[in-house]
């Protein structure tokens, strides 16, 4: 018995000829151009909606704010008692939960140029990390090369297939 194969295309709107090809070239421009309408009108209302949120949400989590610093100066005045003399650092009110957490330490740099040159002329290069890649732009320029490392792979550069509708901007138009 035969195997039956499955053929692409054949319930697609293929052009016969230059003058259908240009049509459905215009065509998909148009419906990219109403695709484009249909969401700066959904931009527009979301943006509408999200203004009207955050303005109804900011009394809200003013309220919060102030509510939360209250808290943590009454949490703070009655830490002792709370923790238990420092004992616990979550406490458990019934509603909820208040805690202390210590923040691990950070590091902030500025100007890291200048930073690693002082380090240099200090002798602390254990402060200064090297970092080493592979460039694979090099290996690009070189391929018959490369591709003789173990685990080095070149694929093909491969072909795409573009239809870009024309369209005209407009002058003075808005970004």
């Amino acid at each position: 018995m035969a195997k039956k194969t499955k053929t692409l295309g054949i319930n697609l709107p293929v052009p016969q000829n230059r003058e259908e090809a240009a049509a459905s070239l215009r065509e998909i421009g148009e419906i990219n151009r109403r695709v484009a309408r249909l969401e700066a009108t959904l931009n527009d209302r979301l943006s509408k909606l999200k203004e009207a949120a955050e303005t109804e949400a900011q009394p809200l989590r003013d309220a919060v704010e102030a509510k939360l610093n209250g808290l943590k100066v009454w949490a703070e005045a009655n830490r002792t008692t709370l923790t238990g003399g420092d004992k616990t650092k979550t406490v458990d009110l019934g509603t909820g939960i208040v805690k202390w957490r210590k923040r691990p330490p950070s590091v902030t740099l500025r100007k890291v140029e200048d930073i690693l040159a002082r380090l240099k002329t200090m002798g602390l290069q254990r402060f200064i990390r090297a970092k080493e890649e592979v460039d694979k732009e090099a290996m690009l320029k070189e391929r018959e090369v490369a591709t003789t490392v173990a685990g080095v792979s070149i694929g093909s550069e491969g072909e795409d297939f573009v239809a870009e509708p024309f369209e005209v901007e407009l002058a003075g138009g808005a970004a």
